[in-house]
């Protein structure tokens, strides 16, 4: 695909087929995406590629510490709730996924194994976990930069035939993380991508989420008109 299409077409799949992803495509990928841009060529950034028993691991702790109420122990801050129009952007979305996969309002159970659902990362056959180097950790500008090659790495990813989703909620629970992805402790987890191959009969993998238009997000300075 031409990068314009990469990026117009471009969508988070939540429903994969089971299939496995090659590591040696993983690693294409990868080599793609750390071309993104880098504040001082830094490149803060660290992947723990997981797949097969160790993500079963990682599907199954998770959802059993959140289930029983442990706290979150997410590393790279949250920061407060979204109000405003973020909040309403985010409602959103969950409603046209609700909508596309026939989630009533008053549907407890089907709710809640979306959330479950979330908590196992969507059971993609792969789950990439960026991490940054603990020695700049406070920096804002080291998970910049991994948000930059997170973008990339989606999209290398999508123009390949695969679909990704950025899913903090696989990661709730580092520790279980870091014990089976054996996470250094010289790293900071910021985020995890699923990965996998894209099952098309899977209703919310349709879903194309609205944006602001430019005029809303853009102002102009000193252009003639």
């Amino acid at each position: 695909m031409q990068f314009d299409e990469v990026i117009q077409s471009r969508r988070s799949i939540r429903g994969f087929l089971p299939k496995p992803v090659s590591k040696e495509l993983i690693r294409e990928i990868l080599s793609l995406a750390m071309r993104a841009p880098t504040s001082y060529n830094t490149q803060p950034w660290n992947f723990y590629v997981v797949t097969g028993d160790a993500l079963d691991r990682i599907r199954a702790g998770n959802v059993e510490r959140n289930l029983a109420g442990v706290p979150h122990s997410r590393e790279f801050r949250v920061g407060p709730d979204y109000a405003g129009v973020h909040r309403e952007r985010q409602i959103g979305v969950a409603k046209q996924l609700f909508g596309a996969m026939g989630i009533e309002r008053d549907d407890k159970e089907r709710r809640q194994e979306w959330v479950l659902r979330g908590f196992r990362q969507f059971d993609a056959p792969v789950s990439i976990v960026v991490t940054y180097d603990r020695s700049i950790h406070g920096s804002d500008v080291a998970p910049f930069d991994c948000g930059g090659v997170v973008n990339c790495l989606v999209n290398a990813a999508w123009a390949r035939g695969l679909g990704c989703v950025i899913n903090s909620q696989g990661i709730m629970q580092s520790p279980v993380v870091r014990a089976e992805a054996g996470i250094a402790e010289d790293q900071v987890i910021q985020t995890c991508v699923a990965m996998g191959w894209p099952d098309d009969s899977f209703p919310a993998n349709a879903v194309v989420s609205m944006r602001k238009s430019v005029d809303e997000a853009a102002v102009f300075v000193g252009f003639d008109a």
